[in-house]
């Protein structure tokens, strides 16, 4: 149960008013809504990485997921094991992920993202060890668009997670249609 109440939509002003009309009936964003207009760019952001970026959207899924294991949020792993399962990931793969790194479902790219992303969230800044391989392997652009993704969703879970957001009843989940999804 959340700790706070939802914010009403229908009360939104300025630029959250305009976010609001095109979002959907999210838990996270209904609690975002005290925020003001700081929902517009916490919005913005985050479609910039779900549907901007450069990155593989499977290694992106599998950074977002494991960095909601890693920072226990439940709200975040639920939401992107299903954004997974729309972009195909198999089930053992999404798993896999609560693994970790060495779980044998991940080919060395995945390998690579998991070991990488491991490394931000429990030690802020990237090792040698993590950064080199993903370096040689990925563009500056999708390596910068990882660590941003890593960044974004460790934060998105702080906020879940303090606000003790609830998942959504099942049944009543809005579609979420991103690039790349099966319809």
């Amino acid at each position: 149960m959340a700790r706070i109440p939802y914010f009403d939509p229908a009360q939104a002003e300025g630029r959250a008013r305009e976010a609001y009309r095109k979002l959907p009936p999210l838990n996270i964003f209904r609690m975002l809504g005290h925020s003001g207009d700081m929902l517009d760019a916490f919005v913005k952001l985050g479609n910039a990485i779900l549907v901007f970026s450069k990155l593989d959207p499977v290694l992106r899924e599998i950074a977002i997921v494991r960095v909601g294991v890693l920072r226990g949020s439940t709200y975040e792993v639920h939401q992107h094991e299903r954004i997974s399962r729309q972009l195909g990931m198999p089930e053992e793969k999404i798993r896999a992920i609560h693994e970790g790194p060495e779980a044998a479902a991940f080919n060395e790219m995945e390998r690579l993202v998991m070991r990488f992303t491991d490394d931000i969230v429990k030690n802020t800044r990237a090792s040698d060890a993590t950064f080199d391989p993903l370096a040689a392997k990925l563009s500056h652009r999708e390596l910068q668009e990882l660590v941003v993704t890593i960044g974004y969703y460790t934060m998105v879970s702080c906020f879940l997670e303090t606000f003790d957001v609830d998942i959504e009843e099942k049944g009543k989940e809005p579609t979420v249609k991103l690039p790349g999804m099966a319809d």
